[in-house]
């Protein structure tokens, strides 16, 4: 089995800039083509659509495979809030044994497990003797295709 990787880089929030490009009204169709809406509904600003709580946001960079199920990949950057209630089910960034992963958090029967979303990683048990802890909820990533 393969070890857990780490993530590669994190960046703090910065909204000192603005970019707002145009935001169509209709939807692309992701089965049968339909005709085209073609005019402008409003301007979408990426700062708004991605950071729900600047002063909580982070960004971080993915380094390795352990989450490729999920559809992160390695080199994307992930958008951390860590105001979030970290729950069972969300993709989670954490600190074990002083390195920061991402996995998803699985709690169930009082047990705190960090799962993979691929099979050659196994679950990282956070116990009293593992030092662990949750950072932060991932709640989108960018990746390019």
């Amino acid at each position: 089995m393969k070890t857990s990787p780490t993530i590669e880089s994190v960046y703090g929030f910065d909204r000192q800039t603005e970019l707002k490009r145009p935001l169509f009204a209709g939807g692309v169709s992701a089965g049968f083509p339909s005709p085209a809406d073609d005019y402008i509904d409003s301007r979408l600003d990426l700062n708004d659509f991605l950071v729900k709580h600047p002063a909580a946001t982070f960004f971080v960079r993915v380094a390795g495979d352990s989450m490729i199920g999920a559809g992160i990949h390695d080199g994307d950057i992930l958008v951390v809030d860590r105001s979030l209630e970290p729950v069972s089910g969300k993709v989670v960034i954490a600190v074990v044994n002083g390195e920061l992963t991402v996995k998803r958090l699985q709690q169930e029967n009082g047990m705190v497990r960090l799962v993979a979303e691929n099979p050659n990683y196994p679950p990282i048990e956070l116990t009293e003797d593992t030092a662990g802890e949750i950072w932060g909820v991932v709640t989108s990533v960018i990746h390019s295709l």
